[in-house]
């Protein structure tokens, strides 16, 4: 099976979330595979990050630190921003082509047996499949550690089969409540199912009916918290400097949080290149985590590849800021796909470009929160331009500008992408910002429009 035939049987399945919940969530499904492909998920030693907002870029930099520490590192991520490769990685590296289409086709082969032999009741979910994949790679390549991020949920992720040695849960929000449930309580109790029975766990304080329900389970499985506070700055005036290069180039540019902390008995300087006040707070939780994982028997990890790992950590298309180049203004990609999200991007660009006119292209998943994102981004904008990733799910640039109509911006709808793009440029005043977010689907379009 080539890859390219690969990739197309994989997205025939149907996109991780169109699929019903029935299908979707069922851990019971995904053991079974597992167990036909002689267990991988047992084979490796992993830590498993569940949350609504930051759990990638705190995968991200977890990875980046473990990778510092000379640990053989895979990571494994969704969704993807351009290619599905991104989502298995180690040390870095995506998964080859080759590698990929001979994974897939030894795992849909097996899936199809079990099917035929009706010990599953129907062929794996999209992201069973992917996760299947990914484990057997991992396997295969001799990882050291694997850093997994959650696809959805927690409780019945497929990820969630692992036995990890410390479970990270990142702030948690309203997103998903088709599948997650309609408060913050009943979602919270979903991502508190990747807590283990005398595990560790790493979090922060957040909303008080997150915090009940975390921490009733940690005591309920006798688990131990892990209060990521102490790896916090504060957030005073002035306690982190953005730092951007004098030299600009065609490729982004790198601004830096960078602040002094106090991590395993040393005092290190942060500067991680994942900008807004958010962000302190994943990166927190990724030392948190790399800190307990060296009392796990990793005793690599010393403050000094904690304080490299995080300068080195690379995560697009999170608040990732373009220089002014080839005609284009300077812009800005960042995956704010929801209210929190949202609230998030406002922030740091408030922080950053408060003096500057923003035109902002806009594009969205039809199930997300879209005239709440509006009415959070809109009334900072010059102009909205609104468009359609290329995406089954994704709203259109009518849907979204009647959803945004009350904020009073002035929004035009342009059909794609690229379009919309070209429209944003033309349009730029002097000085201008062009801000891409919304979706990771628009913005991995944004990148491949830009080159990047």
């Amino acid at each position: 099976m080539s890859y390219e035939t690969a990739v197309a049987s994989l997205f025939a399945l149907g996109h991780e979330l169109a699929q019903t919940p029935s299908h979707k969530f069922d851990l019971a499904h995904m053991r079974v595979l597992l167990a036909a492909m002689k267990h991988p998920e047992r084979d490796f030693p992993s830590a498993l990050i569940a949350g609504t907002n930051g759990k990638g870029s705190t995968a991200a930099t977890l990875a980046s630190i473990l990778r510092a520490s000379g640990l053989k590192t895979a990571l494994y991520t969704s969704p993807h921003l351009l290619r599905i490769n991104e989502r298995i990685r180690i040390n870095g590296q995506e998964i080859s082509d080759d590698d990929f289409a001979r994974l897939h086709g030894e795992v849909d082969r097996i899936a199809g047996q079990l099917v035929a032999r009706l010990e599953l009741p129907w062929h794996p979910s999209f992201f069973e499949m992917m996760t299947a994949i990914a484990f057997a790679h991992f396997v295969r390549e001799r990882v050291e550690i694997a850093v997994l991020e959650v696809g959805m949920g927690g409780r019945l992720d497929a990820t969630n089969v692992v036995e990890p040695l410390v479970s990270v849960i990142t702030d948690i929000s309203l997103d998903h409540q088709k599948f997650l449930g309609n408060t913050v309580g009943e979602i919270a109790r979903e991502k508190a199912g990747i807590i283990r029975p005398g595990g560790v766990v790493v979090t922060l304080p957040q909303q008080p009916e997150a915090n009940d329900v975390i921490g009733n389970t940690i005591l309920d499985l006798g688990a131990e918290g892990v209060n990521a506070v102490p790896y916090v700055p504060p957030v005073s005036p002035g306690s982190t400097q953005y730092l951007v290069p004098s030299t600009q180039t065609q490729h982004a540019e790198k601004p830096l949080q960078r602040y002094p902390l106090r991590v395993m008995g040393k005092q290190i300087m942060v500067e991680s290149p994942l900008v807004g006040r958010h962000q302190l707070r994943n990166v927190a939780l990724a030392m948190a985590a790399a800190e307990q994982l060296s009392k796990k028997g990793f005793a690599g990890i010393i403050p000094e590849t904690i304080e490299r790992g995080i300068r080195e950590t690379r995560w697009p298309g999170r608040f990732q800021v373009l220089a002014a180049r080839g005609g284009w203004p300077e812009t800005i990609l960042d995956v704010a796909h929801n209210p929190a999200g949202a609230w998030a991007l406002r922030a740091a660009l408030s922080e950053r470009y408060d003096d500057r006119p923003l035109i902002f292209v806009f594009g969205a998943m039809r199930d997300k929160a879209i005239s709440e994102m509006a009415e959070i981004l809109f009334p900072l904008a010059e102009r909205v331009i609104t468009t359609r990733p290329e995406n089954p799910r994704a709203a259109s640039p009518e849907e979204i500008q009647q959803a945004g109509a009350r904020t009073g911006a002035e929004i035009e709808p342009v059909p794609d992408a690229a379009s919309a793009l070209e429209r944003a440029r033309n349009g730029a005043m002097a000085g201008a910002v062009i801000v891409v977010t919304g979706s990771i689907y628009l913005v991995g379009e944004a990148m491949r429009v830009l080159g990047i």
